[in-house]
């Protein structure tokens, strides 16, 4: 052996004993990678912004959601861009506006070939689940949904949609006769998530799971006894915005809604929970919000579809701790619908497909943006079922700033809000001299907002047409339970 070889031999040989002491093997050297985080997103259905604890409602007891508020990435103006159930949950799923997509109401059939995210995470490797309700399928509200039809999600216990959440069924995976819940649903719901996760933790494969409750949405008086006797003999502060002719009724109805609020919230501390005893919190990405909120009595109004803010404004709140070390940090600028897949998708490193119309807040989570866009549109294609034409329901587009609303009807300007100065929109600000300058400012933004989205801003009929809806007298799609 020359003296060159001997040198490499030796060099070779302490390579080795550095390896063999330190516990190290080649193949951990060439199997380890970068584990894409896990994705828990969970959310409600009808849960305003304003009926939390950390928002400031000294009434609804939510512990956790505050708890959690203090370790997340809070948007405290996320906005459901249409607040109503079935347009949130495609845009949700799609990255899209209602008028690209096309459900744009409620019970119509989702495109079974949309490019959506349970498709998408799945093509980059991630094990994909959905439970609780899913209202896209519009064939009928208990009918069974088929496989090509669940959008990408493998693991499955759906059903379209019910509000008997005491006596609520779910198809699961390929079982073409429903099983029923035990229970309040969201309750065996959750405990099916759980048992979800800890399957599905700390292996070679990512999940996404999708939770999708139905609280609290009304009836409101139907939230497990323990919850609803909290708040029997509790008097409740009304928002300012509810007339007195309807104080009774508004806080008879937050008893109950919030009493299904404190149930989902010990519901959010058991996932919590789980995802920390199983060690995988800390990449696991958990996201709370709900669809669309609540006017219950606000302006004299109930429901959804709505330009005020206890319709359009939704809890929103992201948990990623290897990012932000759970520190807590605001966002401060509108965050609609659209934004959520092409954030998931940006904080998970997944290419954003070139049919998402949303934007993608990774760089701002990750604090590497400020922030993107400081308007959010919000719209209603054509009112139908609880804001009818026969309830005063209109066609309208908007903008939601972080600080003003400004809609428009057909026939011209609507809503103006200072939410600064007027934060529960108690005065119209539309023809204030002190005010015309911002609301041209804004009618310049909001058209070329609409310009962007292809939006002509048609009457409500025309989109029916062109989309081929079957509509009754009330300008409602109609539902089989």
């Amino acid at each position: 052996m020359d003296k060159n070889n001997s040198i490499h031999s030796f060099k070779y040989l302490g390579v080795l004993l550095i390896i063999l002491f330190s516990g190290f093997s080649f193949g951990q050297a060439v199997s380890k990678k970068v584990q894409r985080p896990n994705i828990v997103f969970v959310f409600a259905d009808q849960w305003r912004a304003q009926s939390t604890g950390f928002a400031g409602n000294p009434d609804v007891v939510t512990p956790t959601i505050d708890k959690l508020a203090e370790k997340s990435v809070v948007f405290t103006k996320a906005v459901a861009n249409m607040p109503v159930c079935c347009p949130y949950r495609a845009s949700l799923l799609t990255g899209q506006y209602p008028l690209t997509h096309g459900v744009f109401m409620n019970d119509v059939r989702f495109n079974p070939n949309a490019n959506t995210m349970g498709k998408i995470f799945k093509a980059a490797g991630y094990n994909t689940a959905y439970i609780g309700k899913w209202h896209l399928d519009g064939n009928g509200r208990s009918a069974y949904i088929p496989p090509n039809r669940r959008h990408g999600f493998d693991y499955w216990k759906v059903l379209e949609c019910t509000h008997n959440y005491n006596n609520s069924l779910y198809y699961s995976n390929n079982d073409i006769v429903p099983s029923r819940w035990s229970g309040y649903d969201a309750h065996a719901q959750t405990l099916d998530a759980m048992n979800y996760i800890r399957e599905h933790a700390n292996t070679d494969q990512p999940f996404l799971l999708v939770l999708s409750w139905g609280p609290p949405h009304a009836p409101y008086q139907t939230a497990p006894e323990k919850y609803r006797e909290k708040y029997r003999d509790v008097s409740i502060r009304l928002r300012p915005n509810v007339p007195s002719e309807f104080a009774e009724k508004a806080e008879n109805e937050l008893k109950g809604y919030y009493a299904h609020i404190n149930a989902l919230d010990d519901y959010l501390d058991m996932l919590l929970t789980t995802l920390e005893r199983e060690n995988i919190d800390e990449n696991t990405i958990f996201v709370f919000t709900s669809d669309h909120g609540d006017m219950i009595y606000s302006q004299g109004k109930i429901k959804k579809q709505q330009p005020y803010d206890e319709s359009i404004r939704v809890p929103f709140l992201l948990r990623y701790p290897e990012i932000h070390q759970n520190t807590k940090k605001l966002v401060e600028e509108p965050f609609g619908t659209p934004d959520i897949l092409p954030t998931l998708l940006g904080l998970a490193d997944i290419d954003i497909p070139k049919t998402i119309e949303g934007n993608d807040y990774s760089d701002v989570v990750k604090g590497k943006k400020k922030g993107i866009d400081n308007t959010a549109l919000i719209s209603c294609v054509t009112p139908f079922g609880q804001w009818g034409r026969n309830y005063g329901g209109v066609e309208y587009r908007g903008l939601r700033t972080s600080r003003y609303t400004y809609t428009r009807k057909l026939d011209g300007p609507w809503l103006l809000f200072d939410n600064e100065k007027d934060p529960y929109q108690q005065n119209n600000l539309i023809g204030n001299p002190g005010y015309s300058k911002i609301q041209r400012k804004l009618e310049r933004e909001l058209k070329q907002k609409l310009r962007k989205n292809k939006d002509k801003f048609l009457p409500g009929e025309e989109y029916i047409k062109k989309w081929g809806y079957e509509v009754d007298e009330t300008g409602t799609i109609p539902y089989e339970l």
